[in-house]
């Protein structure tokens, strides 16, 4: 079947299926299944004998992913789960090891598309930004809590928002008259802060772009899963199985960098992408969200210990 056939395009598709060379018989993890994009581009490459294990923490992609791969040839297990927790997962399975391992970091179309999740300002909906219905704090709870400064700290360590104090002090403003609950109001409040009317911008991205990927990486403790799943890799990878990461900013990008360069000097990974894949003009036109991805694909080296 075709990855995009039912509506959800892959960012790279082709240098994924290149650099994770799927093989028959093989045991492929997708840390972050998604609607299953990724997973139904390397589903016939792995054959009759091969295995699909599917993460994710949203239980609508799992229902998506699911249908996706409906009728595969070979063995597909779909998990709720964070892949923080892949060592937990694996052992319930009995699986000792897996052949390749992917996660794509970013967030699907069908999360952003839904006003009741609270990801975008597109359309108005609650302050939510939860990837998985069972965490307890939302966006909304932060925006409203936090002091001055840890927002301001917020917005400027998980998404690189120069103008974060500014933005922090004007949401502190504001929540003194009301609370702040809705996405539009939020990112109305965020551009009366940098003084941008965004109906007459002159930059592509809209003023809230930031604001809104901090707040949902702290909702969902995107970095500090990031880094369990950096640490825990190295020892649910077979001896020559491939680990590549999609990543869409730089803070998620560096520290995959770091992670496999520190691995490479310490021969337990060898690095595939010297520096990382990103998409080229033909699919950054046909498909917008491969505009920021950047992928880095590494392979466990015999010599580990």
């Amino acid at each position: 079947m075709a990855p995009e056939s039912r509506g959800h395009t892959p960012v790279l598709p082709e240098h994924v299926r290149r650099l994770l060379a799927p093989r028959p018989g093989e045991t492929m993890l997708d840390a972050t299944v998604g609607l299953g994009g990724h997973a139904a581009l390397l589903a016939n490459e792995l054959g009759p004998n091969g295995r699909l294990i599917g993460l994710d923490v949203d239980p609508g992609n799992l229902a998506t992913a699911s249908a996706h791969l409906e009728g595969v040839p070979f063995r597909v297990e779909f998990r709720q789960a964070n892949f923080r927790d892949l060592p937990a997962v694996l052992s319930s399975l009995h699986v000792e090891g897996v052949d390749i391992l992917l996660a794509d970091l970013g967030i699907s179309s069908r999360q952003l598309d839904d006003p009741s999740r609270g990801f975008s300002f597109r359309a108005d909906g609650r302050l939510d930004m939860r990837f998985d219905p069972r965490l307890t704090t939302t966006a909304e709870e932060l925006v409203n809590r936090l002091s001055e400064r840890d927002l301001g700290d917020l917005f400027y360590y998980n998404a690189q928002e120069t103008f974060g104090r500014r933005i922090a002090k004007r949401i502190c403003q504001v929540r003194r008259d009301a609370r702040i609950t809705s996405t539009i109001r939020l990112a109305d409040v965020v551009c009366g802060a940098l003084g941008v009317d965004p109906d007459s911008r002159k930059s592509k991205i809209h003023p809230a772009t930031r604001t809104f990927m901090a707040l949902r990486m702290a909702v969902n403790q995107e970095r500090s899963c990031l880094d369990a799943l950096l640490e825990t890799a190295p020892a649910v990878l077979n001896v020559g199985g491939r680990f590549g990461v999609i990543a869409f900013h730089s803070v998620e990008d560096k520290a995959v960098k770091i992670d496999f360069r520190h691995r490479k000097t310490e021969r337990v990974y060898d690095i595939l992408t010297k520096k990382p894949i990103v998409a080229n003009e033909q699919e950054r036109r046909v498909n917008p969200r491969a505009r920021s991805a950047k992928l880095r694909v590494a392979v466990r080296l015999s010599e580990a210990t």
